[in-house]
């Protein structure tokens, strides 16, 4: 496995006057509440441990005083930590000196903030330039690279307006623009979405998705909102009074709580709209690869089932049932060789597709589904109690959760 690009280790931050003084009472796991009743100090992380690689969307997620944005803030040193160690590519930021952390800062991350952070005074494509001007990059060249993520962003035609005659959402993209016009690698996104209206922040969660996928950035990514982390994270990690209690991907996170706060976390999640078919898919049970009927009713006979995938050297083929091969073998006037014919009507569905997208047929058909890929492999099988499962959990973890912590929709 490639080396991360980020790695945080044994991270502490407390807020105070001496907070050395305390860190003992800290790692001998006094709480953040007793911590602050009887020193005055607050507990802001506590021995975290994280580790980030290349072109991934990393979100940050909990409930408000979690510790989230102190976090992000801690990897361009906006916030010094207590203790621990933060490295970039290797590089130990807290061992950078002041020139060289501006120069990090400027040229390694970039920065998109929950209000916007829009200078009101400049023009939408000098907002979009300013970085590039920090990095005393020639006007001609910055205000033509300002200009093409303009219209990267959807703002083409806005360059010369100013920001108090944008909408919330088009200020968002504005700000987008602006963190991607600097190159940098690393891009921290705190709460950059929790402002905007549902349907825009959907919008500009759309966007970024596509961007990701041109662009392969670093992308950490702070929210409260859960819908949100499991639809822009390839890993998420998640927050409770300064310390780390879980972290994983969406699917580990929605299937495998780590323990009751994260249980009661994700109890609401609409699971049907959250995991992909790939998730819950098992590896496809019984394949046939014979040419002719003869082959294939020997190859079903040692199967104990009474279906099978037709896989030949071109992929996946379709579903072939015992009874039909029999039937076939016994019309005089059927040619030896499969054909299509053959086939029970069967949809193939994507590894990719939504289990809500997938709902109806798997519950409707005699079969578990076929799960075939772009190039046409089969890649599995989706089964109907596999399925049912993924709501007969929800419904248990309800049972035993009737009161969960509500996410913070503040901004």
């Amino acid at each position: 496995m490639t080396k991360p690009l980020i790695e945080i280790s044994g991270l502490y931050k407390v807020f105070g006057q001496k907070p050395q003084s305390v860190m003992d009472r800290v790692k001998q796991g006094d709480s953040k509440d007793k911590v602050l009743a009887d020193t005055g100090h607050t507990v802001g992380l506590k021995e975290i441990n994280l580790q980030i690689h290349q072109g991934e969307i990393f979100v940050i997620m909990g409930l408000s005083g979690s510790g989230k944005s102190t976090l992000i803030r801690h990897f361009n040193r906006l916030i010094d930590p207590t203790e621990g160690q933060i490295l970039v590519e290797g590089t130990d930021v807290m061992q950078l000196s002041q020139p060289e952390l501006e120069a990090f800062r400027r040229h390694k991350m970039s920065m998109v903030f929950q209000r916007f952070g829009l200078l009101p005074h400049r023009t939408v494509v000098d907002n979009v330039a300013y970085g590039l001007e920090i990095q005393r990059v020639e006007k001609a060249q910055r205000i033509q690279k300002a200009t093409q993520w303009l219209e990267t962003v959807g703002l083409k035609g806005y360059e010369n307006q100013y920001p108090s005659q944008l909408s919330g959402g088009q200020q968002q993209r504005v700000g987008l623009a602006r963190a991607l016009c600097t190159d940098a690698e690393i891009l921290l996104m705190d709460e950059a979405f929790s402002a905007l209206d549902p349907l825009i922040r959907s919008e500009m969660q759309d966007q970024l998705i596509e961007l990701q996928q041109k662009l392969h950035k670093t992308i950490i990514f702070i929210t409260h909102d859960l819908d949100e982390a499991l639809r822009l994270g390839d890993r998420i990690a998640i927050l409770k009074d300064g310390e780390l209690v879980q972290q994983g991907t969406p699917d580990e996170i929605l299937l495998h709580p780590a323990d009751d706060y994260v249980e009661a976390f994700v109890k609401d999640v609409n699971r049907a709209r959250a995991l992909t078919v790939e998730t819950v898919m098992n590896p496809p049970a019984y394949r046939i690869t014979a040419n002719t009927i003869q082959e294939a009713i020997a190859q079903m006979k040692s199967f104990k089932q009474d279906y099978a995938y037709h896989v030949t050297d071109e992929g996946y083929q379709g579903v072939l049932t015992k009874e039909g091969l029999l039937d076939a073998a016994q019309d005089p006037t059927v040619e030896e060789e499969i054909k299509a014919e053959f086939y029970e009507e069967v949809p193939a569905i994507s590894p990719d597709s939504v289990i809500e997208e997938v709902l109806v047929d798997t519950m409707s058909c005699d079969y578990s589904l076929p799960v075939v890929d772009k190039d046409g492999n089969l890649q599995g099988e989706l089964e109907r109690s596999a399925v049912a499962e993924i709501f007969s959990d929800n419904g248990e973890e309800e049972k035993e959760n009737p009161i969960s912590p509500k996410l913070d929709r503040a901004c």
